[in-house]
């Protein structure tokens, strides 16, 4: 009798705490659905909000390259859609309008007007075929490659020489994603002009003049 005593309170004492074993499940939240009960998980709570991530980016890219279009305008007195245009007649001169339009994805239209200014600051000059004079070939002037050999690139500096510091394979890589996220957005056939930039457009006057208010602000092309 005496040694049966310890062992049932041995026993008592591991009923009363419990046992991992012995504890009870975990009571998951349920949902009543008709008679049953229906045991339900919580939801996710991270999303991937990947669409945002390249908004911001894309916002960010068109205020930097924004600025740099000020700071060109600023220091070399010309934009940068005029520089891209001017670094497109200096490397296919003698290049007609609807040529280099193709080559910097810009609408005819806007061409002619940027051809306009630059023909105005006496950085191009423009011919017409002598065989054929619906025809008009553009030229550099002297002093449009002493800009084209003193302005910076159109974009940044630093992003400039941080892309050529890469491999060609990843250059090639971001040049790819960019052109997929245009092919995504379906706005390939979207006037590519390089910035966005503001200010009063003067109209022009006669072929290849610009007058402009004192002080006025340079074209947005």
């Amino acid at each position: 009798m005496t040694s049966e005593r310890p062992r049932e309170a041995a026993v008592g004492a591991k009923t009363a705490t419990g046992s991992r074993a012995d504890l009870p499940e975990p009571v998951m939240p349920q949902e009543r659905l008709g008679e049953s009960l229906v045991c339900t998980l919580p939801e996710p709570v991270t999303v991937a909000c990947y669409d945002l991530r390249v908004l911001e980016a894309l916002r960010r890219i068109i205020r930097a390259v924004d600025l740099h279009s000020r700071k060109l305008l600023a220091q070399y007195k010309i934009t940068s859609p005029q520089l891209v245009c001017l670094l497109s007649v200096n490397e296919h001169e003698p290049v007609t309008p609807s040529a280099i339009a193709r080559h910097i994805h810009l609408s005819p239209s806007t061409v002619i007007g940027i051809l306009d200014r630059l023909e105005a600051k006496g950085l191009i000059r423009r011919e017409r075929d002598l065989k054929d004079r619906r025809l008009v070939h553009v030229s550099i002037t002297e002093g449009g490659k002493a800009l084209v050999g003193s302005a910076p690139s159109p974009l940044q500096d630093t992003f400039t020489e941080a892309m050529s510091q890469r491999p060609e394979a990843e250059q090639e890589a971001i040049a790819d994603a960019l052109d997929r996220i245009v092919e995504m957005m379906e706005v390939g056939h979207i006037d590519a002009a390089p910035i966005l930039e503001t200010g009063p457009i003067s109209p022009p006057i006669g072929p290849g003049k610009v007058v402009e208010p004192p002080g006025a602000a340079e074209p947005s092309r």
